[in-house]
């Protein structure tokens, strides 16, 4: 059966999840081996013969969110992180250059920094949120432009159709972060993208029981010198190995089934909190994509279905006061993560975004960023506000 047809529901709960041929069953097995019997001397039954390279539940995985995506191929990795590896590995060689953003996830930036920085491979920073900061960014070894839409943690917005005309322009690929959105708030392949990374741990695992990554990469891309972006990253996901195991691939599996019903229950909570923010004496500014004032939101409002479930906002009293409201709700989970079902709250400056202090992507110290989650929006609101009341 073939899915492009179908809507996201439907694709998300039987893309790569036909019902098991020998038992009827509607759920994929969780294929917990790591070695397959051989039809003879490299004859592979069904492709599959050691789990490093291939695993049928993580198979099961990998077509549907390719099919969530509208791409060609899908890989799923054992970390967010560990697939933005292998994408540089695969797709950058010592001497490259690559554009990332001003605004971005500190790991990613570690990352970028740390690691592919000592490997040869240079960066530049740009605002994504502005086209002509990226052609700017542009140099002559510029292979890859990076972007995360919206960013980690201040929500900005790129313009993906518009930053992926001016990297192919350049002969670069155009890579993008979609975990905050998540496939179903956007899908950065039909806006221009090459390929599209996502921390599955977030929004499509959904249940903060997982830790995953993905990788999809966009029909027919290809690298400056012609070689298939799927092939290349096929072939370092398996000689890399840093796949996801079978049963974090059928969790997150289990969690994209859910993820309409989820992300619109995110939304509608986001959009009550919000408005409670920007009606609140101790709070200074609000970062969501939804608010009309937002720089680039009628570029979100163009190219996400809704504005998604992050929130980030800025307190009165400075850095010290925006910790002590982080440690001070009780049904808001102090916490580093998002995307899960509960809400979590966190000060990036000294958790999630600790790693680039000192660096052109340092965040303020007075931010708060909240992963609002699927309870009662009241009891939400209610909590923020006497930790606000109380602090600011």
């Amino acid at each position: 059966m073939t899915f492009e047809h179908l809507g996201f529901s439907s694709r998300a709960i039987h893309a790569g999840q036909e019902p098991d041929p020998t038992t009827g069953a509607v759920v994929p097995p969780i294929h917990q081996v790591s070695t397959y019997k051989q039809d003879g001397v490299g004859g592979l039954r069904g492709g599959y013969e050691y789990s490093r390279s291939a695993n049928p539940t993580r198979t099961a995985l990998e077509e549907c969110i390719a099919a969530l995506e509208g791409g060609e191929r899908g890989f799923a990795f054992a970390s967010g992180l560990a697939g933005e590896d292998t994408v540089l590995r695969a797709l950058l060689a010592p001497g490259d250059h690559v554009v990332v953003p001003s605004d971005a996830y500190g790991g990613t930036y570690r990352l970028f920094n740390k690691v592919a920085r000592p490997w040869g491979v240079e960066h530049s920073i740009a605002t994504v949120a502005d086209v002509e900061s990226v052609r700017a960014a542009i140099r002559p070894q510029t292979r890859m432009v990076w972007v995360e839409t919206p960013t980690n943690p201040l929500l900005g917005i790129a313009d993906i159709e518009a930053i992926a005309a001016v990297a192919h322009e350049a002969g670069a690929l155009l890579v993008v972060d979609n975990t905050f959105a998540s496939p179903y708030l956007q899908n950065p392949i039909a806006l221009g993208a090459d390929v599209v990374v996502h921390s599955t741990t977030k929004y499509a695992g959904g249940h903060s029981d997982v830790v995953g990554g993905a990788v999809v990469v966009a029909p027919g891309a290809t690298t400056r010198d012609s070689e298939s972006v799927s092939e290349r990253i096929a072939f370092h996901q398996n000689s890399m190995g840093a796949v996801a195991g079978p049963f974090d691939a059928w969790l997150v599996l289990r969690g994209l089934k859910t993820l309409a019903v989820r992300m619109e229950r995110h939304c509608d909570n986001a959009e009550k909190v919000v408005a409670f923010l920007q009606g609140h004496d101790g709070v200074t500014a609000v970062h969501y994509p939804g608010l009309p004032d937002h720089p680039n939101h009628d570029v979100a409002a163009r190219q996400m279905r809704r504005f998604g479930g992050m929130v980030a906002f800025r307190v009165k009293g400075g850095e010290d006061v925006a910790a002590k409201v982080c440690a001070e709700t009780q049904l808001w989970i102090l916490g580093e993560s998002l995307g899960g079902v509960e809400s979590l709250i966190e000060h990036p400056g000294r958790m999630t975004h600790a790693s680039v202090a000192g660096t052109e992507l340092e965040v303020p110290g007075d931010l708060i960023r909240l992963s609002v989650g699927i309870e009662d929006a009241e009891d939400l609101i209610a909590d923020l506000g006497q930790a606000l009341d109380r602090l600011t």
